[in-house]
């Protein structure tokens, strides 16, 4: 499927999601935490990675084609689980679900975004991962990973880099830490924009859809932060991972992984795989960018377990070049919401269409035919 050419880079969708989105709402997607040094040096250190092309070899044509967990996926390439996506686009996860499955890649479906795990696997026809936010309470625990098994999901993915909520000084200003409040400001702000305004209207308030029936009923914006407070602790250790992976019988990922430790502790603990991740740039401002330990982690790890990455990902070449550091595979959840924020319904082809289309050239460039020959390319 062609690409709108009036929107050809991530970038471009960036910036008309910027315009038709309420600020509250394009600020909760676009920013990072503290100070967003982390988030900028995420991509500005993936694109120092260079690569070296062959133009005198032989070449048969290039194939994106990859195969992940025994699953053949059109491209190297998936959705990344984002919270409250129908608050920065209406039905967001559903659009997304939707075009994922057309084309053929992953989606993952947050335990805290505004789809619920059996319409997401309605829609992808039970091939959509979910990515579980650990609760406190045993009981819900295994209630929703045997919602996740009863739906047919492929891959549980366990997210261990949410330990406490990023300090994000955006989000405190505009209402939306926990508990959220939605002040006058962010009231004009959607009146402001129509279209995101009308959306809202026709698909209904966004909430928590997965935990609605763990949620008592009426809660106000106060009781919702208390309870989603009292229901998960993003804390992971070996003890709490044992039973997900005694009662989960498919392919089971851990994501936000960025140093040997824990890599080695996931290979013990007989996980399948694991995202290298700093949540985007939205936990730890500190921290080192996604590419750096992804590097090592791979180079020690990558024959023991699936060594995957996120964070910091925009364009088909910065693809090309997490794959080439040791990646088998990525995954993106600003890109893709940018594109559903600028163009709607169509925004989930439209992106993955202009990915593709980046790779395939990224690919012919350097005469690599298969995603897995990547490596051979990289300048070390």
């Amino acid at each position: 499927m062609a690409f709108n050419t009036k929107y050809p880079s991530i970038d471009d969708l960036r910036t008309r999601a910027q315009q038709r989105m309420p600020r509250f709402a394009f600020e909760y997607l676009d920013g990072g935490c503290n100070e967003d040094v982390n988030l900028l040096r995420n991509t500005s250190e993936l694109r120092d990675v260079q690569l070296r092309p062959n133009y005198l070899r032989a070449h048969k044509g290039a194939n994106t084609k990859t195969t992940l967990f025994g699953i053949e996926y059109d491209a190297p390439f998936g959705i990344a689980p984002v919270g409250l996506q129908g608050l920065m686009w209406p039905n967001s996860p559903e659009i997304l679900a939707k075009a994922a499955h057309h084309h053929n890649i992953p989606f993952i479906l947050s335990t805290v975004t505004t789809s619920s795990i059996e319409r997401a696997s309605e829609l992808t026809e039970g091939k959509s991962w979910f990515q579980l936010y650990h609760p406190t309470e045993n009981s819900l625990r295994d209630d929703i990973i045997k919602r996740a098994d009863a739906a047919h999901c492929p891959v549980l993915v366990i997210l261990c880099d949410v330990p406490t909520f990023g300090f994000r000084p955006r989000d405190i200003r505009n209402g939306l830490a926990m508990p959220p409040k939605m002040s006058i400001q962010n009231i004009l702000q959607v009146l402001s924009k129509p279209s995101w305004a009308l959306n809202t209207l026709r698909y209904g308030q966004p909430n928590f859809e997965t935990l609605k029936p763990y949620m008592p009923k009426g809660l106000d914006l106060k009781q919702l932060g208390k309870f989603m407070d009292q229901t998960f602790s993003g804390r992971l250790n070996a003890e709490k991972i044992k039973p997900i992976r005694d009662m989960w019988k498919g392919k089971l990922v851990i994501k936000g992984v960025a140093c040997h430790e824990d890599a080695e502790e996931a290979i013990r603990l007989g996980l399948d795989g694991i995202i290298v991740s700093n949540h985007g740039g939205r936990q730890l401002d500190a921290g080192e960018s996604t590419i750096k330990p992804l590097a090592s982690i791979a180079e020690k790890y990558g024959d023991q377990i699936t060594v995957m990455m996120d964070s910091g990902i925009r364009s088909g070449p910065d693809v090309a070049r997490a794959l080439a550091t040791g990646a088998k595979f990525t995954f993106m959840g600003r890109s893709f919401m940018y594109g559903v924020g600028a163009l709607g319904n169509q925004g989930g082809d439209h992106t993955i269409s202009l990915l593709k289309a980046e790779l395939q050239q990224v690919m012919e460039q350097l005469c690599c035919e298969k995603v897995s020959d990547f490596p051979n390319h990289l300048i070390k």
